[in-house]
């Protein structure tokens, strides 16, 4: 990993890249979501202040454990005067992320335990069938295919 000299107080964002990790695409994909911000020089060149880094490590350490960017860029805005995320920040963030993660488990969870029943449906049975139609939600309105042929109408 390429080391940035201190006296370097900004970082292009090819050195952003080789030390954060992550590619220049989703540095300006990160930037057009508003989770970083770059200054421009007078050739039009991104220049990063080097907290960036500590905010891509945040970034890239939420996307993982499957948090949206949007929930991601609503956390940053919440930062005073958009400072870098500190450990603090982070404990609680992920405190208030850890009840979607979890649900989200569970939803994962179990449909991995109805899968090897999918196997052998043949969807035959799209009213009952815990994949087209978990908890049975659309069960309320009415059952069967029918159901997939209005949502492809709709569409």
């Amino acid at each position: 990993m390429p080391k940035i000299p201190e006296k370097i107080h900004e970082l292009t964002v090819g050195q952003l890249a080789a030390r954060s990790g992550a590619a220049v695409s989703a540095l300006h994909f990160y930037e057009a979501k508003g989770l970083i911000t770059s200054r421009r020089t007078a050739g039009n060149q991104r220049r990063y202040g080097r907290d960036t880094l500590r905010r891509v490590a945040f970034i890239r350490a939420a996307q993982r454990v499957g948090i949206p960017l949007a929930t991601i860029r609503e956390a940053l805005a919440e930062l005073p005067e958009e400072r870098t995320p500190t450990h603090e920040d982070w404990a609680r963030l992920s405190e208030t992320w850890r009840a979607e993660l979890d649900e989200r488990i569970t939803q994962l969870n179990r449909l991995r335990d109805h899968l090897t029943d999918c196997i052998g449906c043949g969807c035959l049975s799209l009213d009952t069938c815990v994949l087209s139609n978990p908890d049975d939600t659309f069960g309320e309105h009415r059952s069967g295919s029918r159901l997939l042929v209005e949502r492809r109408r709709r569409r």
